[in-house]
């Protein structure tokens, strides 16, 4: 099995990058080794056009298997920080117009159908099942080109959305993912509560732990089969 992993950062996936016997070919891309097993792994930039970008240069390179890893925000107290989830939706939540003190997303605005690939009714979903998945809490996200910080503007995405997490490339891996029919994993670790900002009270670092550690075991994992 190919796989490819792509991270924002590279500090999000440091303590993977530790565990493998590393290759580096470029800036931003890592070609790797764990045992007799082989896995790529791609740094795109923090945000969507970059995301974009660099994972459909990589995605032709016949991946069995593209793993989306990082940190995120909760909109839930539900979720625990540095709880690891399965991001089985995304959404675009600012691409769109403002009609006034309105914003209608593309979809309401009626610029493109809900239901154009690779949306359903505005939604880009993955079904892609997978045993140690299966074991992490099924979350809905939102990608943001601004993360949230505002308690008016946190209200408004809550109400119209309703999200559990919100990540800045989340929805850029799935939009290219179901478009070139690549199977497909977004895990997101929980760094911080989407609130005012206030980073006395994020935890990174142990949300990266977490994160390597799941992704690490996906690794083994794959190295028996």
């Amino acid at each position: 099995m190919e796989i490819l992993i792509i991270s924002a950062t590279k500090k999000e996936i440091d303590p993977l990058l530790n565990n493998l016997i590393v290759n580096k070919t470029s800036s931003n891309f890592f070609k790797c080794k764990y045992n007799n097993f082989f896995v790529d792994v791609l740094i795109t930039g923090v945000g969507i056009p970059s995301t974009v970008y660099y994972l459909a240069k990589s995605v032709n390179k016949n991946y069995d298997l593209v793993i989306n890893a990082g940190i995120c925000g909760s909109f839930s107290n539900n979720l625990e920080i540095g709880q690891v989830v399965n991001v089985v939706s995304e959404k675009f939540s600012d691409i769109g117009i403002e009609n006034n003190n309105n914003f209608l997303t593309i979809f309401e605005a009626g610029l493109i159908d809900c239901n154009e690939k690779p949306f359903i009714n505005g939604v880009l979903v993955n079904d892609f099942k997978h045993p140690q998945i299966n074991e992490l809490e099924k979350t809905d996200a939102i990608t943001v080109n601004i993360v949230h910080g505002n308690d008016k503007n946190i209200s408004k995405v809550k109400q119209k959305f309703n999200p559990d997490i919100e990540t800045m490339e989340g929805a850029a891996v799935f939009y290219v993912c179901l478009l070139e029919k690549v199977s497909f994993i977004e895990i997101r670790a929980v760094s911080n509560y989407v609130e005012m900002r206030n980073k006395d009270n994020w935890n990174i670092p142990l949300a990266v732990n977490n994160l390597n550690k799941v992704l690490f075991d996906f690794i083994k994992d794959f190295n028996k089969q």
